[in-house]
């Protein structure tokens, strides 16, 4: 009976002593394990008489249970400090002020459309919006793009269904308010000019450096009796060099082809050494006026377009488009 009472004074002070669930479950073999001291009394049971064997066999459980007990008792006590710790060191006192949120910034592509706006704007454009899913009308049909055009092949164009599309361009705004246009003032009426500009994305099948499969561009449009090849210049001329804000600025036109524009040309600028070209344009075609019921013979038009990612890689000095859409936040904190 004294080596149990020995064993079970042993087995309380370990386990009280013990701070670490895993030291205690090794303090636990010592005792309850296969090869514990408790274990091996109990194994000797068997060389002792039939009389002693039920006497000493319930001392042993007795002292078991106690040891087991006391066990399960450090295991409790070892996780509520360990809770309690987690919970100290996680503590959070709610009479505090609150963090805050950091403050957020506008994007470099969204800051580019905004300038381009109110420059744009503050010489009398409207800013015009349409819709991004186009049916095959208002995005080709009505822009005098023929039905064996490149640009309707699937390799050029996400297409929704055989009527539907994803807009190439922002042209279909053009158009839509073009016919908004007549039906308020009537074909036969005297209307005043259209002037407007066409921000917005569109999409096409192209991913690079230099192209992504969704980007953003943004087009113009003057309609009037007294409109020329030379107020296209001075406009194009007029915003770019406000956009970059150098007089120095210069713009040329190359001769070129668009279906939608007769004639039509490349636009270059340049500030110094070089020419960079930077968008396209040209006299509105008159088979795309004839498609809003507006007369040909009495009214001219120019129109141009111009890459929004194009203008901010050159106001900001990016040299790969795709930075713009990544969404990595050491890129585009630069920005706020």
């Amino acid at each position: 009976m004294q080596e149990l009472q020995t064993i079970l004074d042993d087995a309380l002070a370990v386990f009280a002593a013990t701070n670490d669930a895993t030291m205690l479950e090794q303090a636990k073999a010592r005792y309850l394990g296969k090869e514990g001291s408790l274990t091996a009394l109990l194994k000797g049971l068997g060389k002792l008489s039939a009389e002693e064997r039920p006497a000493a066999g319930a001392r042993i459980n007795v002292i078991k249970q106690q040891i087991e007990a006391a066990l399960n008792a450090r295991r409790d006590g070892i996780q509520q400090q360990a809770l309690q710790l987690k919970l100290a060191a996680e503590s959070l006192d709610v009479t505090l002020p609150g963090r805050g949120l950091a403050a957020g910034g506008l994007h470099p592509v969204t800051r580019t459309l905004e300038r381009i706006e109110t420059l744009f704007q503050s010489i009398g454009f409207d800013v015009a919006d349409g819709p991004e899913i186009e049916t095959d009308f208002y995005n080709f049909t009505a822009l005098n793009i023929p039905e064996n055009h490149p640009a309707r092949a699937m390799h050029d164009t996400f297409y929704i269904d055989a009527k539907h599309v994803l807009r190439t361009h922002t042209s279909p705004i053009q158009v839509r308010y073009m016919q908004a246009h007549m039906e308020k003032f009537g074909a036969d009426a005297t209307m005043p000019d259209i002037r407007i500009i066409a921000p917005g994305r569109v999409y096409r099948v192209d991913s690079d450096a230099t192209h992504s499969p969704m980007f953003h561009q943004v087009e113009g449009l003057w309609i009037g009796e007294q409109v020329s090849f030379a107020n296209l210049k001075g406009v194009v001329q007029d915003f770019l060099q406000r956009y970059f804000e150098r007089d120095d600025l210069t713009v040329r036109f190359r001769p070129s082809f668009f279906p939608f524009t007769e004639p039509s040309a490349e636009m270059d600028m340049s500030w110094g050494d070089g020419w960079l070209e930077i968008g396209g344009c040209g006299m509105v075609h008159p088979n795309v006026l004839k498609h809003v019921n507006i007369d040909s013979e009495k009214y001219l038009g120019f129109a141009f377009g111009l890459g929004v990612e194009r203008l901010a890689m050159l106001r900001y000095g990016v040299n790969d488009l795709r930075q713009f859409y990544e969404g990595d936040l050491r890129f585009l904190k630069q920005f706020n």
